[in-house]
């Protein structure tokens, strides 16, 4: 059977640039659907048996309805087209109350035709989805949700990560053990696997993930693992998008296929794909479909050391004209405080009139000295005095230093210090 597989669409990611005067919508949202477009074509021109897509549709649990109106054309083309479509609950399509509905859940109370919903663990059968394949579905589960089905509220995040994690795998070799000998699993989950390496989103994350065990998605009674949640394109048992890549090919494909879009500057590397899978049971071949149409992100650094025209410099720090168009653009200039009206910024917006957007980011280092009044030694002060004194010398929010305080006071304390 043949699949496609995507994940991680964040449609209404619009933090850069402006609104198109023409749809309403803005630049960015336009772009993030372009991919989205070419996703969905795939899967129709090549009919394709099964459609997964691996969760986060958005880019939070309450998207706007002119968001929804945009993702619902897409899956509703699916749907026309009767592409059996699976659809994933991810971390930022689930509301943190228990009881509350997701981001997608108005496809399965309105029973879209040949578009299924996992919210909550499950196997489906071939029958179920009329072709034959087997999927076992994971989404994404809540702290709260676990606090829940424990029972606890007084167990540590970790403890109780550990639990479900326990609980999940067991939830897994019970459902290997019921499949259908003979057809093709599929295993898709939103989670972090141990071994996967994070991309950007791992900066907006809140506490500690859910963590599924490597063995747990390499079991070979598996055909093929589609994963969501991570943004940076990896097959974690085998060979991954890079085509420098040698490692060997083992079976199943473990694969987290990315973003379909740069969120920020943190994938500005990353090349996004989406995968076409010709799964069978006991062998699969996989191929990764760049999305070639995905908006650059220029990242650029300078440390400035010499009042020597300066705005030539910053220039010359820079990409040329073709990598400037039509990219989203970072400037990022460490320099001392005292060079602070050499930057012209009007000048540098000028140079850089072809690109999407531009950011200028201004780091002034002025030297830090700790002084102490007059008579005082630094023997005298203790290492929580010592470290009050660091926190002014960085000019350290006051709220924030008070927090880091009383954060060192208690690591100072816990390992029984010696102050004398």
């Amino acid at each position: 059977m043949k699949l496609l597989h995507f994940a991680d669409a964040h449609i209404d990611m619009a933090n850069y640039g402006r609104h198109d005067p023409e749809s309403g919508l803005p630049f960015r949202v336009l772009d993030f659907l372009k991919s989205l477009d070419t996703i969905v074509d795939t899967a129709i021109d090549e009919k394709v048996d099964l459609v997964i897509f691996a969760g986060d549709a958005y880019k939070d649990r309450t998207p706007a309805p002119t968001f929804q109106r945009e993702w619902g054309k897409r899956i509703m083309r699916l749907s026309v087209a009767k592409i059996p479509t699976i659809l994933l609950i991810g971390n930022h399509d689930l509301s943190p109350s228990i009881g509350r509905a997701n981001a997608l859940h108005e496809y399965d109370t309105l029973q879209v035709p040949y578009v299924r919903l996992i919210a909550r663990p499950q196997l489906i059968g071939a029958q179920e989805l009329g072709i034959p394949v087997q999927v076992i579905g994971l989404p994404w589960v809540s702290r709260s949700g676990l606090m829940a089905a424990l029972e606890t509220d007084e167990m540590a995040p970790g403890e109780i990560y550990a639990q479900i994690e326990e609980k999940l795998e067991a939830l897994v070799q019970g459902y290997l053990k019921s499949v259908n000998p003979t057809l093709p699993v599929i295993l898709t989950a939103h989670a972090s696997v141990q071994g996967a390496t994070f991309g950007a989103e791992r900066m907006v994350m809140l506490g500690a993930d859910l963590t599924l065990p490597g063995s747990l998605v390499r079991d070979p009674r598996l055909d093929y693992v589609a994963l969501g949640h991570i943004h940076k394109p990896q097959n974690l048992n085998g060979p991954g998008p890079d085509p420098q890549d040698t490692a060997q090919y083992q079976h199943p494909p473990v694969i987290y296929p990315g973003s379909i879009e740069r969120v920020d500057f943190g994938e500005a590397a990353d090349d996004k794909f989406f995968i076409v899978a010709e799964v069978e049971r006991g062998h699969t071949s996989v191929e990764w479909r760049k999305l070639d149409q995905v908006r650059p992100f220029v990242q650029a650094y300078l440390k400035l050391t010499t009042t020597d025209n300066v705005t030539a410099q910053l220039k010359a720090a820079l990409p040329g004209a073709r990598r400037l168009k039509n990219a989203i653009v970072k400037l990022i200039v460490d320099y001392p405080r005292d060079f602070e009206k050499l930057i012209n910024e009007a000048e540098l917006r000028q140079h850089t009139t072809d690109a999407f957007e531009f950011h200028l980011v201004r780091r002034p280092q002025a030297e830090n000295r700790v002084r102490l009044p007059a008579g005082q030694n630094i023997a005298s002060l203790t290492p929580l005095e010592l470290l009050e004194k660091y926190w002014q010398a960085g000019h350290t929010d006051p709220d924030e230093m008070d927090a880091l305080q009383v954060l060192a006071g208690h690591v100072l304390t816990d390992n029984d210090f010696e102050t004398e």
